[in-house]
């Protein structure tokens, strides 16, 4: 009910401004009336994923909170887990404004942010102060005027940076607004980063006493036919996890809708489908050998039941968060609670 009533008041401002607002107000927030109000706790079985046990299964997606300045807030606001980022090496404006757009009828947003963010050690400072102790995932990009052949040392530069402060780190090579980004995805290229990333994380764990694992977030508009190989690339380089998906160039389903026309990567409720066949092909491909965290077009409980149904270990929740607010949390883990004992 309160958020369904600051919604009405966020939505009749611009999209990016409604978050820059949110976002600060969040950071200036203490976690225990949040925790109160809006944090409804659901108990969970933990499940235990990449090695780390995570009080349950529905986590924050990489977006929201791209500096890291609300960490403790979101684990009061009910979710398992938290990620932030996308966090480059060094700070960045992003793409020019207006560069976020919301489509209500769809439940889904367009944006084509380019990764604007404060920077790596901006970030890591507030992780620092932050002092959490749950699952924290860092995402980590690469900055728009580096050289498309050179991505990997700017992998290579966020990996060192934040390894210490990570659960897990993620590895974005799927943004659809940073060019040349998703070459990543393919073939010689895809081994390369792979493996030179496989091989400083070995490096890290020896330095830090400390092994965070590696999840690769893809893209929903990979082709079936190369999925595949993304799988076996995967197996062969010993990733972690991989996340499926980001957002999406499609946009079937909205093609009339106001905003449609904008350029940017599509999330929300039309993304559902797609994301969860990839999900699904990729629990196939994988056969259990790596986890996958799913996102993409999660608004209700009944859609994380179905990511998991489809192959998923984890799931995380970023636009259906916008539009459903706290409630989308407690009524996902009942969710799956409520299905787990149906097959128990």
């Amino acid at each position: 009910m309160i958020y369904n009533l600051l919604r009405t008041v966020l939505f009749q401002l611009d999209p990016e401004t409604a978050h820059d607002w949110t976002r600060q107000f969040l950071s200036m927030t203490p976690s225990l009336p949040l925790r109160f109000f809006c944090g409804k706790r659901t108990r969970s079985e933990p499940v235990r994923v990449m090695g780390l046990d995570f009080p349950h299964p529905v986590g924050l997606a990489a977006g929201l909170d791209k500096d890291g300045e609300c960490i403790k807030v979101w684990d009061a606001l009910g979710f398992g887990f938290v990620e932030i980022g996308t966090v480059t090496p060094r700070p960045q404006p992003g793409n020019p404004k207006p560069r976020m757009f919301r489509l209500p009828k769809a439940q889904a947003l367009i944006n084509r942010m380019g990764f604007n963010n404060q920077g790596v050690d901006y970030l890591v400072a507030q992780v620092r102060r932050a002092r959490f102790k749950g699952i924290l995932g860092i995402n980590i990009g690469k900055n728009a005027d580096t050289p498309v052949e050179r991505a990997i040392d700017d992998y290579l530069i966020g990996l060192r940076k934040v390894y210490p402060w990570a659960s897990y780190v993620t590895v974005n090579i799927s943004s659809p607004n940073t060019a040349g980004l998703r070459d990543w995805q393919y073939g010689e290229a895809l081994d390369r980063l792979l493996a030179a990333l496989k091989e400083e994380q070995q490096r890290l764990t020896d330095v830090h006493d400390h092994y965070a694992p590696l999840a690769i977030k893809i893209a929903p508009d990979l082709a079936d036919a190369d999925l595949p190989t993304v799988g076996r690339s995967l197996l062969r380089h010993g990733m972690d996890a991989v996340i499926a998906t980001n957002t999406t160039f499609s946009r079937a389903g909205v093609e009339q809708l106001p905003h449609a026309h904008e350029t940017g990567g599509l999330s929300g409720a039309p993304l559902m489908a797609r994301s969860t066949e990839v999900v699904r092909r990729l629990a196939d491909i994988l056969e259990g050998q790596i986890p996958i965290i799913a996102a993409g077009g999660i608004l209700s409980g009944a859609d994380v039941v179905a990511k998991i149904a489809a192959g998923a270990s984890l799931v995380q929740i970023y636009t259906g968060f916008i539009y459903r607010g706290p409630e989308l949390i407690s009524e996902a883990v009942k969710a799956l609670n409520a299905s787990s004992k149906k097959i128990n």
